[in-house]
């Protein structure tokens, strides 16, 4: 299993991902926004990939992304998100990660994530 960091503002939404993600055996790193995600990520290294909320306070999950991948470039990602207009968009997939709308399913979620894993191997 993945070693993942997963970033929302939403307690709940946090909550709930880090519970499915961990009872199907991967470790998890979560964080309410961008600042913390990177504090926690010096802290205890860079995941091996990311899930990200796009509308994130301070930071969005796309310029988040984009400062993760400065220290690796190749850095497998999937964006959960209920914004998805033309200019939203446009910037997710210059980042080539995968994306999920919310609200989603735990399939839709574990599916998403075994894309975005796949991609990385």
């Amino acid at each position: 299993m993945a070693r993942l960091l997963v970033v929302d503002d939403e307690p709940d939404v946090r909550d709930l991902i880090v519970k499915r993600l961990t009872a199907d055996g991967h470790d998890v790193l979560a964080a309410q926004d961008g600042a913390a995600a990177l504090e926690a990520v010096a802290r205890h290294g860079l995941p091996e990939a990311a899930i990200l909320d796009v509308d994130l306070p301070g930071m969005d999950g796309i310029e988040l992304l984009q400062r993760l991948r400065r220290e690796r470039a190749d850095l497998p990602a999937m964006f959960l998100t209920v914004l998805w207009d033309g200019a939203v968009a446009a910037r997710a997939q210059e980042t080539g990660a995968q994306y999920v709308r919310k609200p989603f399913t735990a399939e839709a979620l574990r599916a998403g994530l075994e894309r975005v894993l796949r991609g990385a191997g």
